[in-house]
C-alpha cells in the first residue's frame, strides 16, 4: 500500500530529463505538441528548452506558418548540435535576421531545406556554405534570390553535397551550374526544373562530372536537347529517374536507351501517348500488336 501511495505522487517531470524524457519520450512528439507543452508550466518550459537545445532535427514544414519569428529564435538559441533544419512553410516570416544566428552556431548541419523562403537573401546561402562544411542535402526550390556568386560559394565549401533542389532558381545560368558540377562530384540528386536559362551545357557538365547521379529533374528546361540526354546516358550508369516534361526538344531517340535501362522517365513513349489519346477519343483501347 505504501508503494502504491508513493507511485501515485510520482510525476512525469520527476523522471530524469536528459537521460529519460529527452531521448526516450520527447523525441517522439511532433513539434507542435512540444510548443504546446511549453505553455503548461515553467517546469515544462524549462524541460522543452533542454530538449530543443539537444535536438538533432528541427522541422517546421508542418507548422511553420503558425510560429512567430520570436518563438523560432528563442527555441533554437541554445542549440549547437542540429543536423537537419527544414524551413518549408516559413516563407511569411523567416528572414536572414532569424536564420543567420542559427546557421552560425550549427556547424554539423547535414540537411537544410529553405524551399519557398522568399524573404531570405543570398547572405543565408553564403552563411550555410561557410558554416556547414558537411552539408549533404539542400533545398532551395523557388528561392529566386539564389544567384551565381552564392551558389559558387556553396560549391567551393560544401564538397560533400549529395542532393540539391534548384527548382525555379531563375537567376542561375549555365556558368553557375557547371561550376557546381565541377566542385560537387558526389551529387546524386539534382533539380534544375523551371529554369529557361539552362541549356545542354549544364546537363553535359553534370553528366561528365557527377558520375553517381541517380535523379535529374529538367522539367520545363526548354533549351535542353537530345545531345545532352545522350551524354547523360553515356556517363551516368546509376541514373534511376529523369524528368523531362515540357522539354519539347527532347525526343524519344535520346530517351529510348534510358528506358531500356529501366530509368523512370516522366513522359510516356510516343506510341503509349497515342494509345492514351485514342482511348480518350474512342472510349476504349484498340488492340494493337506491339510486336510488329
Amino acid at each position: 500500500h505504501q508503494g502504491l501511495h508513493f507511485s501515485s505522487r510520482c510525476h512525469l517531470l520527476d523522471l530524469p530529463w536528459e537521460d529519460v524524457l529527452v531521448p526516450h519520450i520527447l523525441c517522439y512528439l511532433p513539434l507542435q505538441h512540444l510548443v504546446s507543452l511549453q505553455r503548461v508550466s515553467k517546469q515544462f518550459h524549462s524541460l522543452i528548452q533542454v530538449y530543443l537545445a539537444n535536438c538533432r532535427t528541427f522541422d517546421l514544414s508542418l507548422i511553420g506558418s503558425c510560429i512567430p519569428k520570436e518563438a523560432f529564435c528563442s527555441m533554437l538559441k541554445d542549440n549547437k548540435v542540429l543536423q537537419s533544419l527544414s524551413l518549408q512553410n516559413c516563407s511569411d516570416w523567416v528572414s536572414d535576421k532569424e536564420l543567420l544566428p542559427v546557421i552560425g552556431q550549427n556547424q554539423h548541419l547535414q540537411r537544410v531545406d529553405m524551399s519557398g523562403c522568399i524573404c531570405l537573401t543570398r547572405h543565408s546561402l553564403v552563411a550555410v556554405s561557410l558554416s556547414c562544411m558537411h552539408l549533404q542535402h539542400l533545398g532551395l526550390a523557388h528561392c529566386e534570390w539564389v544567384d551565381s556568386l552564392s551558389l559558387r560559394s556553396l560549391a567551393d565549401h560544401c564538397r560533400e553535397l549529395q542532393s540539391i533542389d534548384l527548382t525555379a532558381c531563375r537567376q542561375l545560368k549555365d556558368d553557375a551550374i557547371c561550376y557546381l558540377a565541377k566542385k560537387c562530384l558526389n551529387l546524386r540528386s539534382l533539380s534544375l526544373a523551371v529554369n529557361a536559362n539552362i541549356t545542354d551545357e549544364s546537363v553535359e557538365e553534370v553528366a561528365k562530372n557527377c558520375r553517381g547521379l541517380e535523379q535529374l529533374d529538367l522539367t520545363g528546361c526548354l533549351r535542353v536537347r537530345n545531345q545532352s540526354i545522350r551524354t547523360l546516358a553515356e556517363y551516368c550508369p546509376k541514373l534511376q529517374s529523369l524528368k523531362v516534361n515540357h522539354c519539347h526538344n527532347v525526343t524519344e531517340s535520346s530517351l529510348d536507351p534510358l528506358r531500356k535501362r529501366n530509368v523512370v522517365i516522366d513522359v510516356e513513349p510516343p506510341l503509349q501517348r497515342a494509345l492514351v489519346l485514342l482511348q480518350d477519343v474512342l472510349g476504349f483501347a484498340p488492340f494493337i500488336n506491339l510486336q510488329i
